[in-house]
């Protein structure tokens, strides 16, 4: 058991015992009882009583939980968000008032020392476990960098881009991508919604069993719902029927079912760096929601002479768990030789170039509209006036400002009732008479999306704000009485895997009749999943979600809620993963300020990994 794993068996009944500054921060929240179970922990290992040591190894704790690999002692965040959703700035709390003095004091504990618990570099304070996997993380990815490129039949590598991308210009990056991710060890190919990264993979896949047959490929993904969009997604993509052939079915899988779990571990697997995977290549959809731990499992347990394809959008939310290696990989420096080089590239057919470490990023939007893409774009560029002109002027971009969303029944959100409300008759409509696809399809058509779970900007709140509107309006659960728990038309979210039956943490359904009794259907392709309702695990309705959850999911319209400005969770990545969740419109619900604020406030993630340049 790690140290961080014990904290949180037994967090509490240390932070009971905790004085000090530990108990200060923790009275006020500042600190969790698990970060100040292992702060105490460490300090019983070490010998160590310095009450500002021991209050580092809590925060560097505290930012892990925040999805930082480290803390960095000039820039602690002072701001609390409370139970109920409210802000606390504890500033006001005896903080150590020079960092510098704090470093010194770091350098000279024991913890810090060599094979202690805690790692000190330039300001920042790692727990030993993620340094190690930061430094490995980046070994692997630079001896990929400079080892001899894989051997490729550059002629029959252009006649494949020839025919799979017939009609694209030489500077197309999709065939860039498939060219790159040929031609080196390890590439990216990053991509907002729409741009095109599936299409790219299946016709990538085309590519590499064009240049050996027997290439043996693994998809992979975070989460298995993820998983289950790729495997789908791939398999219907349209290809030459040669090429069809040769990549054949395709299925998808997590990667921790991948790599392979243990009885006896967490956080080891049965494929590692002495028992690699048998695959000639690992392409991973949606690397950006990859943990550091996870992603540095994940290349330890790859051959040093297979292909790893890391696809994803850099400028989305980052993993609920710490790290962010794909932000970190397409921002660092080259790691190795530029490769592959013009010349090369020339000779396949590409004039466009990579951006450094392999990176390819696709530009050109086929599924958002217009309007959405421009307002993505703005919001990645940090240009707040574009992005506000973007919401009020734009005709399928709406901005309900000025709204206070802490009434009880807030005025001006008559659209967003209704939409809420006549969607779902529309559902229940559909259920009722069993058309499962139907009730799918406008299920997914409206998303009320939420940064916080709790308090009056929170999952919780909106949801049972949608409730009442639906027991005002009536006749929407008509057919639902006391007691009875799957009524048609009853929407379903799914909050944790159940391999056996198919479903996956973050899947959508619906409750649809079949005569006299009800089944519960959930969307796969053309044919949705039916299961009896009484087979389902942990269910949930799906009313309002937050963000994060909706990371990976795409609807026609999404109305997104936004907190104050001082909420430390309204960042730039939210906006932008938020609004292209949507297809055809967006709806944003906050004040001009707080678009600013997540505009202006890009997430700051801790990372060593920059330390390497």
């Amino acid at each position: 058991m790690t140290t961080v794993e014990f904290a949180a068996e037994e967090g509490v009944r240390f932070a009971a015992r905790a004085s000090g500054l530990l108990a200060t921060f923790t009275t006020r929240g500042v600190l969790a009882p698990s970060d100040t179970a292992v702060a105490r922990r460490l300090g019983r290992l070490g010998r160590e009583d310095d009450e500002e040591v021991l209050l580092a190894a809590a925060l560097a704790v505290r930012a892990l939980r925040a999805g930082s690999v480290c803390l960095g002692l000039a820039d602690v965040d002072r701001v609390v968000l409370t139970e109920d959703g409210t802000l606390d700035d504890t500033s006001d709390l005896p903080w150590p008032a020079d960092p510098a003095a704090w470093e010194a004091r770091l350098a000279a504990s024991r913890l810090t020392a060599p094979g202690g618990p805690l790692r000190l570099d330039d300001g920042l304070l790692w727990l030993d476990r993620y340094r190690r996997q930061e430094d490995e993380v980046h070994a692997d990815l630079t001896a990929r960098a400079v080892a001899t490129p894989p051997p490729v039949d550059h002629d029959r590598l252009r006649a494949a881009l020839d025919r799979l991308f017939a009609g694209a210009a030489p500077d197309d990056h999709q065939r860039l991508a498939c060219a790159v991710a040929t031609l080196r060890w390890t590439a990216v190919i990053a991509g907002g919604p729409g741009t095109g990264k599936t299409t790219t993979v299946s016709r990538l896949l085309a590519v590499l069993r064009d240049q050996d047959p027997t290439c043996r490929i693994a998809l992979a993904a975070p989460t298995g719902k993820a998983a289950a969009r790729l495997g789908e997604a791939v398999s219907a993509e349209a290809l030459p029927a040669d090429d069809r052939a040769r990549v054949g079915t395709v299925e998808a899988s997590t990667i921790h079912r991948l790599l392979g779990s243990r009885a006896d571990t967490s956080s080891r697997f049965k494929h590692d760096r002495h028992r690699r995977l048998p695959h000639d290549v690992v392409i991973v959809d949606e690397t950006s929601m990859v943990s550091l731990t996870l992603m540095a499992r994940l290349l330890e347990a790859v051959r040093d002479d297979a292909r790893v394809v890391l696809v994803g959008d850099p400028d989305q939310l980052a993993p609920v768990e710490a790290g962010a290696v794909l932000g970190d990989l397409v921002s660092a420096p080259e790691l190795g030789p530029a490769r592959p080089d013009p010349e090369t590239l020339a000779a396949v057919g590409c004039t466009a170039r990579p951006d450094p470490n392999g990176v390819v990023r696709l530009d050109r939007n086929y599924r958002n509209n217009a309007d959405i893409a421009a307002l993505a774009r703005a919001i990645r560029a940090g240009d707040g006036d574009e992005v506000l002109r973007c919401l009020r002027a734009a005709p399928s971009l709406d901005f309900v400002e000025s709204v206070d969303l802490t009434e009880r029944e807030p005025a001006g959100l008559a659209a967003l009732r209704e939409e809420v409300v006549s969607g779902a008759r529309e559902v229940a409509a559909a259920a009722r008479t069993g058309d499962a696809s139907r009730a799918l399809f406008a299920g997914e058509e409206h998303r009320l999306l939420c940064a916080h779970r709790r308090g009056p900007y929170g999952v919780a709140r909106w949801a049972a704000q949608v409730d009442r509107w639906l027991d005002e309006d009536g006749g929407v659960d008509a057919d639902r009485e006391a007691g009875v728990v799957w009524w048609p038309g009853r929407p379903l979210l799914v909050t944790e895997n159940d391999y056996d039956l198919g479903l996956y943490n973050g899947d959508t359904g619906v409750v649809v009749a079949r005569g006299a009794r009800t089944v519960a259907v959930f969307g796969r392709g053309d044919v949705p999943l039916e299961l009896p309702p009484a087979l389902l695990g942990d269910v949930t309705g799906v009313n309002a979600m937050t963000v994060h959850r909706a990371q990976g999911s795409q609807y026609s319209t999404v109305t997104v809620l936004l907190p104050p400005p001082e909420s430390p969770l309204l960042t730039r990545e939210l906006l932008y993963t938020a609004v292209t969740r949507a297809r055809d419109r967006v709806r944003v619900v906050g004040s001009p300020e707080a678009v600013r604020a997540a505009v202006d406030r890009p997430i700051s993630r801790a990372s060593g990994f920059a330390r390497h340049r």
